[in-house]
């Protein structure tokens, strides 16, 4: 019962730190452009300062051994909502529609929303796996993600967008660094006074993105709030059977298949540790992404659509991923 009211507590101050985006882009204090470029500067250093710390903190060879799957196991859940998404298409009036509710069904918000529920439970162990399924699930963002969302069409932009990806290349650099030299894992930590001047240049530079890297939770919630708060969500009131297809196939049946398909796995005796596990069925519960709507405004899907999936999904997410928490334990799970 504690981790689930543990869950619970996460989840209700991650939405009201998202609230206050909402209230400071209602009333004006922030702009769309304002948005914009905290978005950017978040995708584009923010967040590559916590993967590439994190890995340098956490990786080594015993855990690349232990968790060398982890990436696989992203995409796969990324697999296996996109295929509970085409249960959803006979809901769908629209044949133009079937593309966005597709994506939309498949692509959770499986990096800011997991991270600090992760890392209050697990420490560098949750946010360490978090990191690695970022990895596969990116790959299936940029490949099936964009796939499905433009109707089984893949094209350049989307591969030159996955290659150039700053949290793939942030994690690339910091598992190498962490595996040609173990040392430099200590920097972080170093005092002052100690060691060569060489050392205390590369101690300030990794404690500088340490310092960076921990604005990515706080300020993604806000950023969340802030998209959030610049959408028209009162156009069109009434549910369409797209719309309550996507929240259904989110929140419930995707989380469902999944740990039905972990639990067959482990009574076949293939059986995952507790943190990858349980970091896999929170990824499996969130709601849709925050970047779906910018991703199907440049990619032609349905963009009202997804702003109003992502923000109710994410408001009716306080309720379903605590709920599958607490089912998961209580059915040990």
């Amino acid at each position: 019962m504690s981790d689930f009211l543990s869950v619970l507590l996460k989840i209700v101050s991650m939405f009201l730190v998202m609230a206050l985006g909402w209230i400071a882009r209602r009333r004006g204090y922030v702009t769309d452009e304002t948005s914009r470029s905290l978005s950017r500067l978040l995708v584009d250093m923010i967040f590559p300062a916590l993967v590439f710390t994190q890995m340098l903190r956490t990786v080594n060879p015993a855990v690349l051994r232990e968790g060398w799957f982890l990436p696989l196991l992203g995409y796969l859940l990324i697999v296996i909502a996109l295929v509970v998404g085409l249960l959803m298409i006979p809901l769908c009036r629209e044949k133009a529609k079937i593309g966005t509710v597709l994506f939309l069904v498949a692509i959770p918000n499986w990096l800011y929303l997991p991270l600090p529920i992760v890392e209050g439970m697990f420490g560098d162990a949750g946010v360490r796996d978090v990191l690695l399924y970022n990895v596969g699930a990116q790959l299936a963002l940029w490949t099936l993600g964009i796939w499905a969302l433009q109707n089984a069409r893949f094209d350049r932009q989307s591969l030159k967008n996955l290659l150039v990806n700053p949290g793939l290349i942030a994690t690339a650099a910091g598992i190498v660094l962490a595996l040609v030299c173990p040392p430099a894992r200590c920097l972080e930590a170093v005092p002052p006074g100690h060691g060569t001047p060489l050392v205390w240049t590369a101690a300030a530079v990794i404690q500088a993105l340490v310092m960076l890297g921990s604005l990515t939770i706080p300020l993604s919630l806000l950023v969340t709030g802030i998209q959030l708060g610049s959408l028209n969500l009162l156009i069109d009131h009434r549910p369409s059977r797209e719309f309550t297809g996507i929240l259904i196939g989110r929140l419930l049946i995707a989380p469902a298949v999944t740990i039905a398909i972990v639990w067959l796995c482990s009574q076949a005796g293939l059986t995952l540790a507790e943190v990858p596990r349980m970091t896999g069925y929170i990824i499996a519960g969130m709601p849709v992404a925050i970047s779906c709507s910018i991703l199907t405004e440049r990619f032609g899907g349905d963009t009202l659509l997804s702003a109003r999936a992502i923000f109710y999904s994410t408001l009716w997410s306080i309720i379903t991923v605590p709920a599958w928490y607490y089912l998961i334990r209580l059915w040990g799970l």
